[in-house]
């Protein structure tokens, strides 16, 4: 190898080991990925159990629950979409089982559809427990006049409604309104990219390696 052509070459053998190193991350973020979702999905379609007694936001995340009581006609309506549909909101209502006042996310309607009289009256619900993570910095606050909510802040609308920090998302239920469709907890709003971030980096890999090459190409052409 001529000398002028040696430091080109390492340059480009150093670059390409980052590029291959990064497409081999993801496709390890891939499969790690993909056993999570796996493991969600598993969690999600299990059979469903009695309300925890100390929930924990973590273990409990995905939990499959049954639960049943009244409609006690307190709840508010988080503005959300859906790609077919469009704008809708999520109707969020209080559920008093006797002992417990907890949060239920019942379902969607359009926006057009909301209900004019809050539902009160019995309600049985199987769902999946959740503490959803929509809140950011960008989230507006709230509009309290019209109870409606622009994220699902468990602990803000706990609050909110006097009930505890306990979000059940309907499955199935005995709904009172049969306009409200459930809009249940589901693994494919999980983010999961790396499929395509690896075929970025393997790509710029060889694009790389195209560009190594003619550059000490064209360098011993010179030398010739």
């Amino acid at each position: 190898m001529k000398r002028r052509m040696i430091l080109p070459f390492l340059f480009g053998l150093a670059g390409l080991a980052v590029l291959m190193s990064l497409g081999i991350w993801q496709v390890q973020r891939l499969v790690w990925k993909q056993a999570v979702i796996a493991e969600i999905s598993a969690r999600i379609g299990a059979g469903p159990v009695a309300l925890p007694a100390r929930p924990d936001r973590e273990a409990d995340r995905y939990l499959p629950v049954r639960a049943e009581g009244v409609l006690t006609g307190q709840d508010l309506v988080v503005l959300a979409s859906l790609k077919q549909i469009g704008p809708l909101y999520r109707l969020i209502s209080v559920l008093d089982t006797g002992g417990r006042r907890v949060l239920v996310d019942r379902g969607y309607v359009r926006v057009a559809d909301r209900p004019k009289v809050a539902a009160v009256g019995p309600y049985a619900v199987t769902g999946n427990l959740h503490w959803p993570q929509e809140v950011d910095g960008f989230t507006p606050q709230p509009d309290r006049a019209q109870a409606m909510w622009f994220a699902r802040d468990v602990d803000a609308m706990a609050a909110e409604l006097g009930t505890e920090p306990l979000l059940i998302v309907a499955r199935q239920s005995t709904d009172p309104d049969p306009g409200v469709t459930p809009l249940p907890v589901s693994p494919s709003g999980i983010p999961n990219d790396h499929l395509q971030y690896a075929i970025t980096w393997f790509s710029l890999a060889l694009v790389w390696l195209g560009m190594t090459a003619y550059l000490l190409w064209r360098i011993r052409q010179r030398t010739v």
